[in-house]
């Protein structure tokens, strides 16, 4: 296919930075499922965000990532993909990819699509001939099993979604066979990134999102294709728990930096900046920055940060560590506080008490959106939505919940549908429903209710990414701390300042500036000071 050539008003013919538009963007996740439906069945699409995208143009993002709308049985949400260069009928056509592309790039917005390399679909035609024995049975990993008849699994490797690794085929005759390898759910057959075939059809697969105008990809797994020589024993149970925070036999090892390497020649070989961003969980700021080298990937997701407990030490910790690895290769850090496999944020900071959640998950987001490097937002954060822990068990569709020693199906709770107006029978999401059921209470929480008022949650992104805009002094480039009493984080760039009291009480401080934005208003103290609230965060021009 002849590529298609940039129009006037693509995003990638505008001046960049020095150094790449990535290194500072400001990028919002969305969950397709769940943004916008437009034809009533209740499962969000491709027209519905399409549609819906004037809403981030006037947030002020930099680009969009959309999450996998490919061809699918949907067995983890898309995640589980048959042909990556169809869209499935739930989302829509490829004419409506195509058309959501241009007009975000209408709109000054990026694009950013989902690969998923780690894996496909058991229905996709490549797995459909390995059980038959075809040839492409060595584009996978299948083992015999152990034991006097192959009755147990190659090896003691976990799920991620919980139970065995491993599920066994049975033979055109009926009696058992071999067992293939699934770091998710036994769907989801992991590819054997050591057949040739592999890497080229996945060059291919880039390309053909390239030439129809995406911007990158964020890769899923990316620390996951490939599997250390022999595939040994791990020697322990509960090993989800152990991932971001060791080098697994299955995740991190070293071999995946050749891919990336490769894919990162590829995506030079595009006009207009076209970008990498990993999914890597790796046990180590050190560990991570190896994704971002210069010839790798642009970016790769700081699950440090996002881990992080409410606590000031902690979270300085975390900065400091991540600046300085990825500082090491030249690269910016992407911060992200929520996204669609974690409890949101306002709920991990504030459990079952709402009002202290809200107020730390708006603070959180001017201590992220304030930090030198490049930004994710999820949808619905900039409504100050929290996770929906009470869905009932008849509602739920993640893997994980249906897999007895498996995670307990959170996963579900932050990706309900959103409101975006306080009537009908879905808020906006949709005239049918929605896949998921929305609280009552989020008509309050809608687009439109809080559209225009001042101290809202919208409001307040939308002014704090008007300000990012406009100075000069954030997004990349270098942060200095001030000295600060226990609970706080204070920091200087340049003609900026940012202070975030994480403490429970308030706290005075002398002359900071001029106010531009804070999370909670901010009283006047003696003399010419202030008083900064408790869980509160605040930007000063100096």
């Amino acid at each position: 296919m002849t590529r298609r050539p940039t129009p006037p008003t693509d995003p990638r013919t505008a001046p960049s930075g020095s150094s790449g538009w990535w290194r500072d963007a400001v990028i919002y996740q969305v969950y397709v499922r769940s943004f916008a439906d437009s034809n009533g069945d209740g499962v969000g699409d491709l027209p519905g965000v399409r549609e819906r995208l004037p809403h981030l143009a006037a947030l002020g993002v930099d680009a969009v990532w959309l999450t996998p709308f490919y061809a699918s049985p949907q067995a983890d949400g898309g995640y589980d993909v048959a042909d990556y260069r169809a869209v499935d009928p739930l989302f829509g056509t490829l004419d409506d990819a195509v058309e959501l592309i241009d007009r975000a790039h209408e709109l000054g917005i990026r694009v950013i699509v989902d690969v998923v390399p780690n894996h496909t679909s058991e229905q996709h035609p490549w797995f459909r001939a390995a059980l038959a024995q075809g040839p492409e049975r060595t584009r996978y990993h299948f083992r015999p099993g152990r034991g006097t008849d192959g009755e147990l699994p190659p090896n003691d490797w976990e799920s991620v979604f919980g139970g065995p690794a491993w599920t066994r085929t049975t033979r055109p005759d009926g009696t058992p066979g071999d067992w293939y390898l699934h770091l998710f759910a036994p769907q989801q057959p992991d590819l054997n990134w050591d057949d040739p075939a592999v890497h080229a059809e996945f060059d291919s697969v880039l390309r053909f999102w390239l030439d129809r105008g995406v911007d990158g990809f964020r890769i899923d797994v990316a620390h996951g294709m490939v599997k250390a020589a022999g595939m040994p024993d791990i020697g322990a149970r509960e090993q989800a728990k152990m991932i971001g925070s060791q080098v697994l036999p299955f995740f991190d090892q070293d071999g995946v930096h050749t891919i990336h390497r490769a894919w990162r020649r590829l995506l030079d070989t595009y006009d207009g900046e076209r970008i990498g961003v990993a999914e890597a969980w790796a046990p180590s700021a050190e560990r991570l920055a190896l994704y971002v080298r210069p010839d790798e990937l642009h970016q790769a997701f700081n699950f440090q940060f996002l881990t992080c407990p409410w606590d000031a030490a902690a979270m300085r910790t975390v900065i400091d560590a991540s600046l300085a690895a990825t500082g090491s290769v030249g690269a910016p850090t992407t911060w992200v506080l929520s996204n669609h496999d974690v409890v949101r944020h306002l709920t991990r900071y504030g459990g079952d008490d709402h009002a202290r959640g809200l107020r730390r998950a708006r603070a959180a987001a001017l201590l992220m959106l304030a930090l030198p490097g490049s930004t994710y937002l999820y949808q619905g954060e900039e409504l100050g939505l929290p996770e929906v822990s009470d869905l009932p068990d008849a509602v739920r569709q993640d893997p994980s919940f249906f897999r007895s020693d498996g995670q307990d199906g959170l996963r579900d709770g932050c990706r309900v549908p959103l409101p975006w107006t306080p009537e009908g029978p879905s808020y906006g999401f949709g005239d049918g429903g929605s896949w998921l059921p929305q609280p009552e209470e989020w008509k309050r929480l809608s687009a439109a209710a809080q559209q225009g008022v001042a101290d809202s949650t919208l409001e307040l992104y939308r002014k704090a990414l008007t300000v990012r805009k406009e100075l000069p002094g954030l997004g990349d480039g270098a942060m200095r701390w001030r000295p600060s009493a226990d609970g706080l984080l204070d920091f200087v760039r340049d003609g900026f300042r940012c202070t975030l009291n994480a403490g429970s009480a308030p706290v005075e401080l002398p002359s900071p500036g001029r106010l531009l934005v804070a999370s909670a208003e901010v009283a006047d103290g003696p003399g010419t000071g202030v008083v900064l609230p408790a869980d509160t965060c605040a930007w000063w021009a100096i």
